[in-house]
Parts: structure tokens; sequence; C-alpha cells
């Protein structure tokens, strides 16, 4: 008996009790569509995350404080306050460090900003006419701060999107405008481009003043080597530099802060080190995901086994009339495998077109302040749809084989 034949008797016995067909896929149909929808979420917070850490700039290291230790207890990295203002002069030396193409320091700190009846409690960033180049910020209306503004610790301020949109609701132009930073007064020189936010934080929910104003105005964290700077961000040339960069941040600042009688002084990361951090982590997300789902499939296996078995026993004497007239055991072993087969197979190919179509429906989604978004891939699909495919295969063989080691006579005499 050849395929083709086996198929079309196949359909012939499941299409004889089509509500018991349809329950049996359900199963499959449910896990199949669980996995596509859960790995596409998995996927496109994988993808948007990537997207985030990219929007940053290109070609980054990041320069962290140490921590600090009190009574033998040690604190998270970026605890400590080692990081200063001149740190970050001191990086742009061509000399010392050729492969340094831009630096940026940063004070971050937080506050309320208010104009008129309206307030939001955001981030305040102290920053330097470089970090738009180097952090890759443009703005959409107004200006970005100056050199003159940092020398002169002006109170300006430029705000992120969503803060903007916050505070001027009657649409109002915010350049020119006055806005009251934890009640000392700002003038708004600039709108940013909206970038969206994420797993590392909304970045158009801040303000962007002077760092020489923050550390004057805002918060004074003064240290014997200097003004204290939350993070160091650096520019290098091409990514064929970053190992060298990073060897020359470390020998300057070894040398600044007298390294050998510290420890913890500083970590420098790269924006790939962080790239590696967020896939490991939605990827093990990704997979948990995907094997939660994939439980649900095991559950249709299971009930495509029970099924096979109820089937098996109903045609017990059909089984047997076949081997009496000369069918082979593989004969009825291949049959009822391919029964099992196409149930599996019918039921992957629905569960994809549902899955697909959750996944859908759940993109664009608001969890918090982000939208989910969810990234369906040949390969989720193909994986879904291979697995359903083994598991009515799996859970086909025991049915199939019981009906194939039936004794004819026996059959025959089945009531």
């Amino acid at each position: 008996m050849n395929l083709l034949e086996s198929i079309r008797i196949a359909m012939r016995s499941l299409s004889a009790n089509k509500m018991r067909a349809a329950l049996t896929m359900l199963g499959v149909i449910i896990g199949v569509a669980a996995v596509i929808a859960l790995m596409g979420v998995g996927k496109g917070a994988q993808q948007a995350i990537d997207s985030q850490i990219n929007s940053m700039g290109t070609n980054l290291l990041f320069i962290s404080p140490g921590s600090t230790s009190a009574n033998g207890v040690r604190t998270a990295q970026g605890s400590a306050q080692t990081l200063t203002y001149q740190d970050a002069q001191a990086l742009l030396d061509p000399v010392n460090a050729p492969d340094i193409a831009d630096v940026a320091a940063e004070m971050d700190s937080g506050g309320q900003v208010v104009y008129q009846a309206n307030n939001t409690n955001t981030r305040i960033l102290g920053v330097t006419p470089d970090y738009s180049p180097v952090r890759n910020y443009q703005v959409q209306e107004g200006d970005f701060i100056t050199q003159q503004n940092v020398q002169s610790s002006e109170p300006v301020a430029v705000l992120g999107a969503n803060v903007a949109s916050e505070l001027f609701t009657n649409g109002q132009d915010p350049v020119g405008q006055n806005v009251r930073i934890n009640n000392i007064s700002f003038k708004v020189v600039g709108v940013l481009v909206a970038k969206g936010g994420g797993g590392f934080g909304n970045q158009d929910d801040q303000v962007l003043v002077p760092i020489t104003t923050a550390m004057e105005r805002l918060q004074r964290n003064q240290t014997a080597a200097g003004q204290s700077v939350s993070q160091i961000s650096v520019e290098v040339g091409s990514a064929s530099q970053m190992t060298a960069a990073t060897q020359e941040i470390t020998s300057i600042l070894e040398q600044r802060h007298h390294i050998p009688y510290q420890q913890d002084d500083f970590t420098v990361r790269s924006q790939q080190d962080l790239l590696s951090s967020a896939n490991s982590v939605t990827g093990i997300l990704t997979l948990f995901l995907g094997g939660v789902a994939g439980i649900s499939l095991l559950v249709g296996g299971i009930g495509i086994m029970n099924i096979m078995l109820v089937s098996v026993t109903e045609r017990t004497r059909e089984i047997g009339i076949r081997k009496a007239i000369g069918a082979t055991g593989w004969n009825v072993l291949s049959q009822f495998l391919t029964e099992a087969t196409i149930l599996s197979a019918t039921g992957g190919l629905i569960g994809v077109a549902l899955g697909v179509a959750a996944a859908h429906f759940v993109s664009g989604i608001n969890m918090g302040s982000s939208p989910l978004h969810s990234v369906v891939t040949l390969s989720s699909i193909v994986l879904a749809t291979g697995f359903a495919l083994a598991i009515g295969l799996f859970f086909g063989i025991y049915p199939a084989y019981r009906a194939s080691s039936l004794n004819p006579i026996d059959a025959l005499h089945f009531e």
C-alpha cells in the first residue's frame, strides 16, 4: 500500500469522527499557537533592547565608578564616587589616548520639574556639549547645551520628548519658557528627538542641563580629586580600536587614582558587553516561554495517543480482516502512524495561523511605559511545527505498534 492510499484511508477514518478528531487536534493547536506567540514576544523584547542599546551611539565604552565597602560589606558597582569631571577631561589627551575620539561625562540625579500647573518627576542629567554626538542625541527644536552654557554654569535645560509633552499640554512651544527643577528656575533651550524606551530606561523621560550647573546647583558631590560624576561615555574611532582604547583608559585612570592602593575603583564596559548581557537574558526568557508553551504540546500528544488507542480498539475487526487478506504488520503500523501524523500536522498548521495572529494582536499593547512588540520568525514556526510532528509520531508509535501486533484470528473474533 503506497503513501497516497494510506493518506486517503486515514482521511476517511478521521472524517468519520470529525468532532473527536477536532478535539484531539485542539491540544496541538493550542501548543503550537502558544509557542509561536510567546517566542514572538520574547524575540520582540530582544530586538527592542538591542535597538535601544544601539541608539545610544556607536563604538562606545562606558566607564562607571567602583563599589564601596563598609564593615566588610561591599556595595553594588557604581556606588562609589571615584570618577570625576577631571578624569573625563584627562581622557581627551591625544598623546596618551590616541584611539579615543570623544568623551562625555554625565552626572545622574532625579528631580521634580514644574511648569505652571503641570509637573513631573524625572531623571536630571548634567552633561557636556559632547554628550549629543557621543550618545546620539538630536535636537528636534531649539539648541543643545553649548560650551558657553557649561563654562558659565547657566541655568538652561534641554527637555526629553516625554517631559516636554507632559509639561506643555496646551501646544505651547517649550523653547524659551522657564521651568523649575527642584525649585530652581531653568530656561528651556531645546527639545530632544524622541528615541523611545525599554529595559534600560526611557531615553525620552529625562532633562539635560549643563554639567557644571548640576554640580553647583543641583547636586554637590565634591571629592579630593575633583567633582564626581556618575558615568563617563567614551566614543572610539572604530570597532577595531575598542581593545586599545580600553587599555588607554585603564592606564590613564590607574595613574590618576593610584590603583595599586585601591580595588574596584572603576569599571570599563563596552557597548557589545551590554548587548551580550541583554541578549543572554532575553534568550533565556524566550526559551523559558517556549518551554512553558511546549508543555501543552506534550498534553496534545498524550491526547493523540489516547484517541489512537481508542481507534485501535474500535477497529480491531477491521485490522483482523486486513491482515487476513494479506496486509502485513508494517502496513497496519504505517496506516495508524499516518493518521497520527495527519492529526498533528493539521493541528500544527492551524496552530501556526493562530499563533501568528495572536502575536500580531498583542504587538503594540502598552506594558507600563513602553509598547509590547512581537517578532515571529521562520525559525520559531519551523521549530513549533517540527515539534508538533515529532510529538504526533512519538505518541502515535505505541497505538500503531499495538494495532500491528494484533493476531488476525483474535481480531476477527473480537466483539
